[in-house]
Formats: structure tokens, C-alpha cells, sequence
């Protein structure tokens, strides 16, 4: 009994997903570990996340003017490689939901595509009758022509046939 088919794409997506909080964690370890990682990779989107998120805060409290102190390095790494995993997670959410997208777009061309044929397919077979039809009807036109004057002749010898009968 085969109810339908497996969402294999699901599942894979499912899976790619459940991947990704791992690999966003060993991505957070090996920026803590790795100088040049930590230094050009994680730090400077740290520090620009840090500088618009207390300028946002300043500005909200009323202080206009006042100069934001960068984070010191290791709460700056700590911020950035908590933003890469965040980032690497978002990344794969949003390939996968690109990726269902596309699948269901293709899904809805096939289906139009395959209700196309099959109305064309239906639009000739009309055709093909109609001149089926015409045909016929052609042919029981031809045919009864011969057979009405059959009728007649018939007709006409019973009339002759009744006359003799009341002549005599």
C-alpha cells in the first residue's frame, strides 16, 4: 500500500539544519582559537555590531554626542563568533527555505506544463471528432438519398399495383 511519497527534500533540509548549530559552534571554536580568524573574520563586524547598537541606545536615551568605546578584544571575539555561528545558522535556514522555494516553483511548472499537454491533447481529440463527424454524416447524407428513392419506386409500384387492382 503505497500512501505517497517520502519527502526526502524535507527530510534532507531537516537534516541540513539540525547540521548547521554544530558546525556553527566548531565555527565559534576555531574563530576563538585561530589569531588571523579572530582578527579579520571576527572582530570587525563585532565591533561595528557593538559601535551601531550603542549609538542606537545612546540616541534612544537622548546623548547625541558622545564617543563609543570599542569592546576590548576578547569580549569583541566572544561577540563576533557568537555572530558568525548566528550568521552560519541563518544561512542555511534561508538556502534551505531558497531551496524549497525553487522545488515547489519547478513543482507548479511541471504541473501547469502537464495540464497544458493534456488540454491540447483534449483540443485535437475534439478536432479529430468533429471531423469523424462530418464524415458520417457525409456518408448517411450519400446514403439516403438512394434510399428514398428505393422508397418511392416501392411506393410508387404498390400505388400502380392498388390502381390495376381497383381497374380490373
Amino acid at each position: 500500500m503505497v500512501v505517497g511519497a517520502f519527502p526526502m527534500a524535507k527530510l534532507l533540509y531537516l537534516g541540513i539544519r539540525q547540521i548547521s548549530k554544530p558546525l556553527a559552534n566548531r565555527i565559534k571554536e576555531g574563530a576563538r582559537r585561530s589569531e588571523f580568524f579572530k582578527t579579520y573574520v571576527c572582530l570587525p563586524p563585532a565591533q561595528l555590531y557593538h559601535w551601531v547598537e550603542m549609538r542606537t541606545k545612546m540616541r534612544i536615551m537622548g546623548f547625541r554626542g558622545t564617543t563609543i568605546k570599542p569592546l576590548n578584544e576578547e569580549a569583541a571575539a566572544e561577540l563576533g563568533a557568537e555572530l558568525l555561528g548566528e550568521a552560519t545558522i541563518f544561512i542555511v535556514g534561508g538556502a534551505c527555505v531558497v531551496l524549497e522555494y525553487s522545488r515547489h516553483q519547478a513543482q507548479q511548472r511541471r504541473k501547469e506544463e502537464e495540464q497544458r499537454a493534456a488540454w491540447t491533447e483534449m483540443q485535437d481529440e475534439v478536432g479529430r471528432l468533429a471531423l469523424a463527424l462530418e464524415a458520417l454524416q457525409a456518408q448517411v447524407q450519400a446514403q439516403e438519398a438512394p434510399r428514398a428513392l428505393e422508397e418511392l419506386r416501392a411506393q410508387m409500384q404498390e400505388v400502380r399495383a392498388q390502381l390495376l387492382a381497383r381497374g380490373a
